[in-house]
C-alpha cells in the first residue's frame, strides 16, 4: 500500500526536526515498521503493508506536530513502539503523576499492568527486558507517595551474584547492595530528581532492603517492589509475599527467561505464578516483545531468543 501526505503549514525547520540528522528518524520508523519512506519537501510517501503504512504516517504526523524543537532519537523509538490509540489524549487510560512528568501506558499490556497495580494489593509483572515492568512499578510507587496514599517506598532485589552474603563486600549496607538496586535508583532519580530522592532516604520515605534482610518484618502503609524476582527461591518468594501489611501495595517484577539461580534450583517467581494464579486480590500481567519500549532491536532480540528456545537451536 502507498500512502501520501503533505504536512502543513510547510516549515523547513519542522521538516528537519521530523527527519532527524541525515534522516535518522525516518530510518528508525522504516526499520521498526518495515516500510519505506520517501519525501520531497513537505510531501511524504510511505510504502508498505496497509497497517504498517498507516501507523508510520500516524507517527510522522505526531512527530511533525511536536517538531518545533529537535526530537530525541529515544522519543521516536518510543512512539514507534507505542500502541496507536495510546497517542490520543483523554483516552481514559490511567495517568501517573510525578514531580518530573506525567506517565501513561504505551501498550495495551502496560495499560492492563497499571490498572492491575491500582486495583490489587499484589501484582506480578512478568516479561522480557525493556517492557517497562520496573519503571512503571516505580512510577506507581512515586505517584502513591506523592498522593500520601503510602508513607514509604521499599525497594528490594535478590543479590544472587553475591550469594546474599554481603558481609564480604566493603562499605555500609546501602553501598553493598547498590549495584543490585541500580535500575531502581535510576528510575527514582528520573521520576523524582536526585535531590528529592536523597531527602526521601534521609526521612525514611525511601528504603532499600536486600531480600535476605526482609525476613521477620511486616510492612504497613508501604509500596513494596521486588525486582528481578526470577532469581528468588520458592522459600524467599513465600517469605517476601507474607511481609505485606495493612495499607500496603506490592509489585513483583521479573523475566523468567533470565534466571541466574544455580542449575536445578527452581525459581520462586515461576512457582508463585502457578500457585497464586487464582488467589483473589493478586493480579498477573504477562508482557511480550510487542511491549518493548526500548530500541526496536530489543524486541527483535527477544523474539530471536524465544524462537531459538522453542526449536532447541542455541548454536
Amino acid at each position: 500500500m502507498i500512502l501520501r501526505h503533505a504536512f502543513s503549514p510547510a516549515s523547513n525547520s519542522r521538516l528537519a526536526h521530523l527527519c532527524g540528522p541525515t534522516d535518522e528518524h525516518l530510518r528508525t520508523i522504516e526499520l521498526a515498521l518495515q516500510v519505506k519512506i520517501s519525501h520531497r519537501g513537505e510531501h511524504f510517501r510511505v510504502d508498505g503493508p496497509k497497517a504498517a503504512a498507516t501507523r508510520a504516517m500516524q507517527v510522522l504526523q505526531a512527530l511533525y506536530e511536536m517538531a518545533a524543537r529537535p526530537i530525541a532519537a529515544e522519543k521516536v523509538q518510543l512512539m514507534v513502539a507505542s500502541d496507536a490509540s495510546q497517542d490520543e489524549a483523554d483516552d481514559g487510560s490511567l495517568v501517573l503523576h510525578t514531580r518530573r512528568t506525567d506517565l501513561k501506558a504505551r501498550t495495551p499490556n502496560q495499560s492492563v499492568y497499571l490498572e492491575n497495580i491500582a486495583q490489587h494489593d499484589i501484582t506480578f509483572g512478568i516479561g522480557p527486558a525493556g517492557t517497562g515492568k520496573t519503571y512503571l512499578a516505580v512510577a506507581c510507587a512515586v505517584d502513591a507517595l506523592e498522593r500520601a496514599s503510602v508513607q514509604r517506598i521499599v525497594l528490594t532485589r535478590p543479590a544472587v551474584e553475591a550469594g546474599e552474603k554481603l558481609g564480604f563486600l566493603p562499605g555500609d549496607l546501602a553501598q553493598k547492595v547498590d549495584p543490585y538496586l541500580r535500575p531502581l535508583y535510576d528510575a527514582l532519580h528520573d521520576l523524582m530528581g536526585f535531590d528529592r530522592v536523597t531527602k526521601a532516604f534521609e526521612r525514611s520515605a525511601l528504603e532499600i532492603a536486600p531480600l535476605a534482610f526482609m525476613r521477620g518484618r511486616t510492612l504497613n502503609n508501604a509500596f513494596i517492589i521486588l525486582d528481578e524476582a526470577q532469581n528468588t527461591t520458592p522459600e524467599q518468594m513465600k517469605m517476601f509475599l507474607t511481609r505485606i501489611g495493612f495499607g500496603s501495595k506490592c509489585v513483583v517484577t521479573g523475566d523468567v527467561s533470565q534466571i541466574d539461580l544455580p542449575r536445578g534450583q527452581p525459581s520462586g517467581l515461576i512457582e508463585a505464578e502457578h500457585i497464586l494464579k487464582r488467589v483473589k486480590g493478586i493480579a498477573h500481567t504477562r508482557f511480550t516483545s510487542a511491549d518493548v519500549v526500548r530500541h526496536p532491536l530489543v524486541a527483535r532480540i527477544v523474539d530471536a531468543y524465544e524462537a531459538a528456545q522453542k526449536t532447541g537451536d542455541k548454536r
